[in-house]
């Protein structure tokens, strides 16, 4: 598996990350696809605080003890649990950030964070407070680096003009091309670096039941579909060059809940070597793009 550098940190990730959304909470399960995944070339984990109220990262946690150094652990925080258990709400207040980051080391089984995210982020938000709190993180040693998960062009620019991160996270894939509009072109010409989420469109553009999908309607996602697989590539192997094909992503976090998806995951990636730029640059011409309306 291959790495990429971050410009704005002193470490590598691999080109595809383990989304660790996916795992049941049963961590010999769980162990079992961390280890499938490592065994593969995958140097990334990435987590949250919310998945499963904690017990997500404590599965990670129990799988990396033996290996921790070798791996890049990346969690986020910002989405507080209520103590009856009901939902969450948004705080991505330097005082909660600064509690919540203990509960993540301890669940974790760790003493540092190499990528703390924001689970999120609004024009509304604290953001002077919020970018304290991490840059007290990294000088404390608790983070090595942080950044943001967010599509919200305004908010990233906001925030790239404040204090850049090291990545934004965002969902990228031939159904959902907003980034391409601005974000992608401005982070091009930063040091800050992407992570995909949902590079594989939930699967719907490999064999899961078509439905609507932001602004297309199931027949849309269908036509979609079938030129993505009209070219003799196997449609992961596509959706995974397709993402990787952007100068701004570094890596596609993508989940896993079976060690046979990850060998899937392996598969494609190798495949798509064998698929040319220029083929990614005619598919895009071929499938309409769409912008943000809601999110600006």
């Amino acid at each position: 598996m291959e790495k990429v550098k971050l410009p704005l940190a002193n470490f590598e990730v691999s080109q595809i990350a383990l989304g660790c959304m996916s795992l049941s909470g049963d961590k010999r399960s769980d162990l079992n696809i961390i280890d499938a995944a490592i065994a593969g070339g995958i140097t990334m984990l990435d987590t949250a605080d919310l998945y499963q109220n904690g017990l997500n990262e404590e599965s990670v946690g129990f799988a990396i003890q033996s290996r921790r150094k070798d791996l890049i652990l990346a969690t986020k925080v910002g989405n507080q649990i209520r103590e009856d258990g009901s939902g969450w709400d948004w705080n991505p207040s330097k005082k909660y950030i600064l509690e919540a980051v203990e509960k993540s080391l301890k669940r974790l089984q760790t003493d540092y964070i190499d990528l703390y995210q924001l689970h999120g982020g609004t024009l509304d938000d604290p953001w002077e407070e919020t970018l304290e709190a991490f840059e007290l993180l990294k000088t404390q040693g608790k983070i090595r680096a942080f950044g943001i998960s967010s599509i919200r062009p305004n908010v990233i620019r906001k925030v790239m003009e404040m204090n850049p991160p090291v990545t934004f996270m965002m969902q990228y894939n031939p159904l959902d091309r907003r980034p391409e509009e601005t974000v992608f072109p401005v982070l091009e010409q930063s040091k800050t670096r992407v992570l995909v989420r949902g590079a594989l469109a939930k699967g719907m553009l490999i064999n899961k039941p078509e439905r609507p999908y932001l602004n297309y309607n199931a027949e849309k996602v269908v036509s979609f579909r079938k030129e993505i697989q009209s070219h003799g590539y196997s449609p992961e192997a596509v959706l995974i060059r397709f993402g990787l094909d952007q100068k701004a992503v570094a890596s596609l976090v993508i989940g896993a809940s079976s060690v046979q998806q990850i060998e899937q995951i392996f598969i494609a990636w190798e495949e798509g070597f064998s698929i040319s730029p220029e083929f990614i640059s005619q598919l895009r011409r071929k499938l309409p793009a769409n912008n943000y309306h809601e999110h600006r």
